[in-house]
């Protein structure tokens, strides 16, 4: 059994830490407010209290090197799960936090497991692998390639271990909110009987879905073993789906009326941006949902041993989870 530490309590956090208690070890759960309402790793073994006893929810600035280090001391790993509060201000909370992460994990000698994302890609016109070249497109894209060439760099040097994990767009139980297109846009408006409203891209280009759990269960898998270090892997995905064939089987899944997917007008989305800080934002990313934009798994899932949870399955305990945190969604459906 070791001990590990996750900053960010947000879906991927807790996936993390539930992941980790399943198999055995301890996790401090670090968040800037030191608050956690959802527990599920309080279910992952047959006594709740040992379960819960297993974690310790405290309150950190990530981007503080000296705090991050002092939590650090003692863990096997940090896992930076950190999901910055505006997507407008990256550039200004990104570069502190991976600066304290690399420091802590310097300092400590914990592995450092960055959870990342596939911005570095850039524009693609092919399923995407662990080893294509970072393009980005813009500046949230350069922002993360840098962050994980950094690390790189710092691990093939010898002053830490470190490994970053891709994930594309999030659905799953316990995200917070406007982290994920599928859960916000798609299932809830299908669950409360409207058709979804998409802000950007196509509704028949096919993308990637990433379920939250499958990210918590390869995270606790690299940051206990040896064998993960030194290089990116994807996170083990289902395979992609269009907006409208996600949203026919969320509404076959979950027994209500399907809908017509609806998207915003480029056109009308370019003149949002003037106005609209987040529909400005997105610009950057809005490729990824005009053409086929896919995840290849295919290298974790031989080196681990790790397949994606079922899709229908995955879909499944996602809607029972908008359903159970918005009751009132749900009757009027």
């Amino acid at each position: 059994m070791s001990h590990h530490l996750v900053l960010g309590a947000g879906g991927v956090g807790r996936s993390t830490t539930t992941a980790l208690v399943a198999l055995g070890h301890t996790v401090t759960l670090a968040s800037r407010s030191g608050r956690v309402a959802e527990r599920p790793w309080e279910s992952t073994r047959a006594d709740a209290a040992d379960a819960a006893d297993a974690v310790e929810v405290v309150s950190v600035d990530a981007g503080d090197r000296d705090a991050v280090t002092a939590l650090a001391r003692g863990a096997a790993s940090i896992v930076n799960a950190v999901n910055p509060p505006s997507y407008m201000t990256w550039d200004t909370d990104w570069p502190p936090v991976a600066a304290a992460t690399l420091a802590a994990a310097e300092a400590t000698g914990a592995g450092l497991v960055i959870i990342g994302n596939l911005y570095g890609y850039g524009r693609v016109s092919a399923p995407m692998h662990e080893d294509d070249p970072m393009r980005p497109a813009g500046h949230k894209g350069a922002l993360r390639a840098d962050m994980w060439h950094e690390a790189l760099a710092r691990h093939e040097a010898g002053h830490l271990r470190a490994t970053e994990l891709r994930s594309s767009d999030y659905f799953g139980p316990g995200t917070t909110p406007r982290t994920s297109y599928l859960n916000d846009i798609v299932i809830d408006a299908l669950l409360a009987g409207r058709p979804p409203l998409v802000p950007v891209g196509r509704a028949d280009a096919p993308h990637s879905w990433t379920y939250v759990p499958d990210v918590g269960r390869l995270a606790a898998r690299v940051a206990t073993g040896d064998d993960g270090w030194g290089r990116a892997w994807h996170v083990p995905t289902a395979p992609a789906r269009t907006f409208e064939q996600a949203a026919a089987d969320v509404a076959r899944l979950a027994g209500v009326k399907p809908r017509r997917v609806r998207v915003l007008p480029r056109s009308l989305g370019t003149a949002a941006g003037l106005v609209v800080p987040f529909m400005r934002e997105v610009r950057e990313t809005r490729h990824q949902f005009e053409q086929p934009f896919v995840l290849d798994s295919d290298l974790t899932q031989r080196t681990f041993g790790l397949a994606p949870t079922p899709w229908d399955e995955a879909l499944t305990v996602t809607i029972a989870a908008r359903r159970d945190a918005k009751p009132t969604r749900a009757a009027a459906a």
